[in-house]
C-alpha cells in the first residue's frame, strides 16, 4: 500500500513529465526532502545553482560585472561607448563618473540611461566577474567571502533579495530584456543551493 509520501512523490513526478524543466527537478528533490526531514542532496543543490547562474550570467546582471574595466551595455553586452572606465571606486573617472549620465531613476523612453540612486560598478579591489565565467568558477567566487565582498551565505541571500541596485535588473526600463527568471524564483532557487550545501558544478 503506498504511503502518503510516495502519493504525493507520484503527482510531483506527473507533473515532471508536463513540465520536465530543471527548475521543477529541483523543487520535486526540495519537495520530497522537507517531506522527509532531510536536506536537499548535492545534486539538486547544483541544479538549483545553475538556474541562478541563467540569471547572473544575463545582460542585466553581467554587463555591471564585466571582466575587463569598462561596463558592458545592451542585450549583446558590448563595451560601454563614450570610453566610460570603472574608476577606482567604481562610480567611473574624472568628467565621466556614472552619475553625469545615471540618474537616480530610469529615464523614460526606450534605451534610455538607466538609473538608480547606487548605479555604479563594483569597485578596482573587488570586480566580482561574472562574465565569462563558467558555472562552476561563478559559484566558487559568489560563495568565498574573499571575493564577494565578506559576505556570508546568508548575507549573500539577502543582497540578491532586497539590494536595491540588484533589484533594477528587473526593472531595467524599456527596450532590455528581463533576466530569465523572477527575482522572487532566483531568490527561491539561491535559497534552495544554500540549503542544499552551496554545492557548485564542476
Amino acid at each position: 500500500m503506498s504511503t502518503p509520501i510516495s502519493r504525493r512523490s507520484q503527482r510531483l513526478q506527473g507533473g515532471l513529465a508536463i513540465f520536465g524543466s530543471a527548475a521543477i527537478l529541483t523543487l520535486l528533490a526540495c519537495s520530497l526532502a522537507a517531506q522527509t526531514g532531510a536536506k536537499p542532496d548535492a545534486t539538486a543543490s547544483r541544479a538549483s545553482f545553475l538556474q541562478v547562474y541563467r540569471v547572473l550570467t544575463s545582460p542585466r546582471c553581467q554587463n555591471c560585472h564585466p571582466a575587463g574595466n569598462a561596463p558592458l551595455q545592451g542585450d549583446d553586452s558590448h563595451v560601454h561607448l563614450q570610453n566610460v572606465t570603472r574608476g577606482a571606486d567604481g562610480h567611473g573617472v574624472t568628467a565621466m563618473r556614472c552619475d553625469t549620465c545615471h540618474q537616480a531613476a530610469n529615464l523614460p523612453g526606450a534605451h534610455l540611461p538607466p538609473g538608480s540612486p547606487k548605479w555604479s560598478l563594483p569597485s578596482q579591489g573587488l570586480k566580482m566577474v561574472f562574465a565569462g565565467r563558467s558555472p562552476g568558477e561563478l559559484c566558487r567566487q559568489i560563495k568565498d567571502p574573499k571575493q564577494n565582498g565578506g559576505r556570508s551565505l546568508e548575507k549573500l541571500l539577502d543582497h540578491v533579495a532586497n539590494d536595491d541596485l540588484v533589484g533594477w535588473g528587473w526593472n531595467p526600463g524599456d527596450g532590455r530584456t528581463l533576466p530569465p527568471l523572477s527575482r522572487t524564483d532566483t531568490v527561491e532557487q539561491m535559497r534552495m543551493w544554500i540549503n542544499g550545501g552551496a554545492a557548485c558544478p564542476e
